[in-house]
């Protein structure tokens, strides 16, 4: 029964949404359907000739454009899969195929685009992929990237060249198969930051793409792929990008600039319009970009932080203070000094913003973006009875009691908390 089945990937889903409650049921001839909305998700699915209906509950953060397609194909998927496995005594079986490969076929048909064609060489490129992270080379994790583009040939040359990046074509044109990977070359010389190999959706290699050497750009913009974004956008109406990066994940960037990320087995959006919903809109737009991506930074660098984004001013910080990471050195004093009251972008301009967000203590900022305190430690017992967890946690949920906060755990993990409770976790 497809329910039962549901309870396999249930868990997968829950994640894919941040922690989102999700369900499956039957409906019922006389039941309301539920309304979807805010924190709502309501997908009816047709499963053998009955109805059904996915429900997701999210308090606190809506659902994005983003999260709502995803979910359509998973469902799609699901419908797919369960009516062509019908052998009774084979419910193990099933289970274990749905639960091993139904994200990997959402995020084919997702990045595919046009349902009434295939996605399998998609699939195949995703598969050898994820056959190579688990791979080392002399110690080190094997790498490598594609842009795969939408356009004409010509049009991708104009834009290569426009913004100063090499194509070297590769004739005749090599379609990526079960092998293609088998050359140490393939993820040794194409290291998926640099050198990209470049494709058609039906995955023909046609070339290797070399980004400019004078691109100027911050550790942030290096480390969250700025410059890929910006190809992806401009090389045709469903590119992407999918690379496997230095910490052995999968990371597809597609436009506008989002990325399904596939980290420790478990598929993952980083879609940025939850956290503009989580911030609002009091701190701009593009210091919101400037903080979540520099934010995603410090997750795949695997470092820990916690960020409050605190609503009053700094006399009214003062009192959540139990001291500072270095007590009262003079050295340290200066160097906050130095950086208090500057912006994130002015921080992140001059590479201090990485350095800061990666060090102990948390880092305080105003609702407009500026910097009130690093290396902060504060003290939990003004939310005592909420506080649980380790103390990165404990800070964070002490810390969301008086404005909004942003945690990043040191395996990886990105967690929302507001009012003493988490409201969303990424990977």
């Amino acid at each position: 029964m497809p329910l039962h089945v549901f309870d396999a990937i249930r868990p997968a889903i829950s994640s894919l949404l941040g922690g989102a409650e999700v369900d499956l049921t039957a409906e019922a001839d006389d039941q309301q359907q539920p309304q979807g909305g805010a924190g709502n998700l309501v997908e009816p699915i047709d499963i053998e000739g009955t109805r059904y209906l996915f429900t997701a509950q999210r308090s606190g953060l809506p659902f994005t454009k983003t999260e709502t397609r995803f979910c359509h194909e998973l469902l799609t998927a699901f419908s797919g899969l369960y009516s062509g496995f019908k052998l009774e005594g084979y419910a193990a079986h099933f289970r274990t195929a749905l639960l091993a490969s139904i994200m990997d076929i959402t995020v084919a048909r997702f990045l595919r685009g046009d349902r009434s064609k295939g996605f399998w060489p998609i699939q195949q490129l995703i598969q050898l992929l994820k056959n190579l992270s688990y791979q080392r080379y002399e110690g080190k994790p094997a790498t490598t990237g594609f842009l795969v583009h939408r356009t004409t040939e010509p049009a991708l040359r104009k834009t290569l060249k426009a913004r100063g990046h090499t194509l070297i074509p590769l004739q005749p044109h090599q379609n990526v198969t079960p092998t293609f990977l088998d050359n140490p070359l393939t993820y040794r010389f194409i290291d998926g930051n640099n050198l990209f190999f470049v494709a058609t959706i039906q995955m023909q290699v046609s070339g290797i793409l070399r980004t400019s050497a004078n691109a100027v750009q911050t550790d942030i913009e290096r480390l969250t792929q700025r410059e890929m974004f910006s190809l992806v956008r401009r090389a045709g109406s469903g590119a992407f990008a999918i690379t496997v990066n230095e910490v052995s994940e999968i990371e597809v960037l597609i436009s506008p600039a989002k990325l399904l990320v596939r980290r420790k087995g478990v598929w993952a959006i980083f879609d940025p319009d939850i956290f503009r919903s989580f911030l609002g809109e009091g701190m701009g737009q593009e210091t919101v970009d400037d903080l979540l991506w520099t934010v995603y930074a410090v997750s795949k660098l695997r470092h820990g932080t916690v960020i409050l984004i605190h609503a009053g001013t700094a006399r009214q910080l003062a009192p959540l203070k139990k001291g500072s990471v270095g007590g009262d050195d003079p050295i340290g004093r200066l160097l906050i000094s130095r950086v208090r009251g500057q912006s994130i972008a002015e921080l992140k301009q001059s590479g201090t913003l990485l350095r800061i967000l990666s060090s102990d203590g948390m880092t305080v900022l105003d609702t407009h973006g500026k910097l009130l305190e690093t290396g902060f430690i504060i003290d939990t017992s003004h939310a005592r009875e909420m506080v649980t967890g380790g103390g990165r946690t404990t800070a964070a949920i002490a810390a969301s009691c008086f404005g909004k906060v942003i945690k990043v755990s040191q395996d990886g993990p990105i967690e929302l908390y507001q009012d003493g409770r988490l409201v969303y976790r990424f990977g």
